[in-house]
């Protein structure tokens, strides 16, 4: 379900990128931006997106280790530290 999420949001992405592409090569026909500007306004939604990106990623590990901490999972640390007392019983 999550996969399909992913793909959902990637298809509406890519889907709205083509759009917006489109919309500013017919303004830039019209001559009512130039190419240059043009260029520039794909270029601040990319980063805008990169930004966004990021932004979601942090978001998502976030709640991925509150989720994890509310189920009470050992980490790689926990496991680790019981290796080294197992270690030091011998």
């Amino acid at each position: 379900m999550l996969k399909d999420l992913l793909y959902l949001g990637l298809g509406g992405a890519l889907l709205a990128k083509e759009k917006v592409e489109e919309e500013l090569d017919k303004l830039v026909q019209k001559g009512k931006i130039s190419k240059e500007e043009a260029q520039k306004l794909i270029d601040r939604a990319k980063e805008r997106g990169k930004e966004e990106e990021e932004k979601i990623k942090d978001e998502l590990k976030s709640a991925i280790k509150e989720a994890l901490n509310e189920l009470n999972l050992a980490t790689k640390d926990d496991i680790n530290e019981l290796k080294e007392m197992i270690k030091g019983e011998k």
